[in-house]
């Protein structure tokens, strides 16, 4: 056990890398192995991150320099030259998601992809995304950041165009490339400009000598606008509802993830890498005017589509504002002791917890929208009607997802919204009322999708259509399992992963000072 906790940050990107290497040899054996490989392997990523994360949320930072003898070995001769993975509480937290949600897709996909050619490289991709998931948000490299980044666009890039019998697939992927290559490539320019100044990759050791200089603040708004446009923020949304819409729904599910796994590299380089820099709550400001445009322009789009698909993917977009509302209002007063105490740090829990609590019904939602596609073979919401009769517990997780996006109680999205309101109120009462708005807005617009897929009497067409298959019924359930778990006992999150995650971000010197 304590090997696996000493090269757990290797260990967890290195377990779905290798496994998607084999996954098309073990597919020659046959299908069901295929699949039982891919879950099992997962399965053990999320131990090992289950277990990294419990030593770093009781002992502190895990550092791991790959090639040195002694993996806590960052800095031989005391020049950070090694290529270094850090995870602290933000750090673990994300990964938790990242490897809970894909093991979900996982487990939804053994039924839902069964008809379709493959198979092997969907599940392939599939570890190799959870890897530069991982590789992501544990490295404490920028350039292994780019590396990660570009990994992770090309691999969701292929899943995305996963349906190449139909153009709009190729055509969503297409975009999805470029926009990915177009972000990967200012995060590259971003590098070069830091590196040719300080001969550092390490955002450890950056952070600790960084000047502050002219290219220093070109190099922040290169990765700003890379990550931002990376995670779907208006007004860099554009691809968004072309690739949510035409992958495939577990695809889709695990492309949310994708897009918060860009988040958290844009809250690590402006808390972590910027975060001693003087004028950094204009970072913060940044992120709240983004916020609110994604709120409010997202859940505007999301009134007017037909397509179930398309629909939900512009709430995402909707949704990523209040993540970056509250942790741009938490940036915005960092150097207010007074109001971070009393409302910015609150912001960024709120923020955080929004970010775990999106995933949970964000991807029960694409679930159930995908359960409605297997059996009726349909997206339009004018083509569904009477769904409730021959799908029961499919329509009780639709409305438990439905709940929780409108930021009802007794389910997550109110607890993690409760918060953003409270402590932005005190912030600005305006940017509250809007949040609260879109909030409105959201449950009107998923009242017609119910209404348009489930009520009514059933349609003559749909007369043979059922319940779906078991495991598609098991990782839905256990997503709406915790969706009512976080929202009756929203405190086991916060004490245990919110609030040491926040306190991560705001502690710059814990990050850097494993490095330096």
């Amino acid at each position: 056990m304590s090997f696996i906790v000493e090269h757990g940050p290797a260990l967890a990107i290195a377990v779905p890398l290798m496994a998607a290497f084999a996954t098309p040899l073990i597919s020659r054996a046959g299908g069901r192995l295929r699949e039982l490989w891919a879950v099992l392997c997962l399965a053990a990523t999320l131990v090992i991150v289950v277990m990294l994360s419990m030593d770093v949320l009781s002992s502190g930072v895990r550092v791991y320099a790959l090639g040195a003898s002694i993996p806590s070995l960052t800095s031989p001769g005391g020049f950070p030259i090694r290529i270094v993975l850090e995870v602290d509480a933000m750090s673990a937290m994300m990964g938790l998601i990242s490897v809970s949600i894909a093991l979900l897709v996982c487990i939804y996909s053994t039924q839902y992809m069964k008809k379709y050619q493959g198979l092997d490289k969907f599940y392939a991709l599939l570890l190799m995304i959870t890897s530069a998931m991982l590789g992501l948000v544990f490295t404490g490299d920028l350039f292994n950041m780019f590396v990660f980044l570009e990994l992770l666009s090309v691999s969701s890039g292929a899943l995305v165009a996963f349906y190449m019998g139909r153009g709009e697939p190729a055509e969503a992927a297409f975009k999805y490339v470029i926009i990915s290559a177009t972000g990967a490539l200012m995060v590259l320019l971003a590098v070069c400009f830091l590196y040719g100044q300080y001969n550092l990759l390490s955002i450890g050791a950056l952070a600790g000598v960084m000047q502050f200089t002219f290219l220093d603040k070109i190099a922040l708004v290169l990765l700003v606008s890379a990550f931002a446009l990376k995670c779907g923020a208006v007004p860099l949304h554009m691809w968004v509802s072309d690739a949510y819409g035409e992958a495939p729904v577990p695809v889709t599910a695990v492309l949310v993830v994708v897009s918060q796994a860009s988040l958290y590299a844009l809250f690590r380089v402006s808390f972590t890498l910027y975060g001693a820099m003087a004028t950094i709550s204009v970072i913060g400001w940044a992120m709240i005017i983004l916020g609110i445009l994604s709120m409010f322009i997202g859940v505007t789009l999301a009134m007017m589509q037909r397509d179930i698909k398309r629909l939900m993917a512009y709430h995402a977009i909707s949704q990523t504002g209040y993540m970056l509302l509250g942790v741009g209002v938490g940036l915005a007063v960092i150097g207010d002791v007074g109001a971070l105490s009393s409302y910015g740090m609150t912001a960024i829990e709120g923020g955080l917890f929004h970010v775990i609590n999106h995933a949970m019904y964000k991807g029960l939602l694409f679930l159930t929208a995908g359960a409605i596609i297997y059996r009726t073979g349909t997206r339009d919401l004018n083509k569904l009607g009477g769904l409730a009769h021959a799908m029961p517990v499919t329509t009780c997780f639709f409305i438990i997802g439905m709940l929780s996006i409108a930021g009802l109680p007794p389910f997550n999205g109110f607890s993690s919204k409760i918060m953003i309101y409270e402590s932005v109120f005190m912030f600005s009462p305006v940017l509250s009322i809007i949040a609260i708005l879109v909030s409105i807005l959201t449950l009107a617009s998923f009242v017609k999708v119910f209404q348009s897929a489930f009520l009514g009497p059933k349609r003559r067409e749909y007369k043979d259509v059922k319940e779906v298959p078991v495991a598609m019924l098991i990782a839905m359930g256990i997503l709406a399992f915790f969706i009512i778990l976080f929202g009756l006992l929203p405190d086991l999150a916060v004490q245990w992963l919110i609030e040491p995650a926040a306190k991560a971000l705001l502690n710059q010197l814990n990050y850097v000072g494993v490095i330096v």
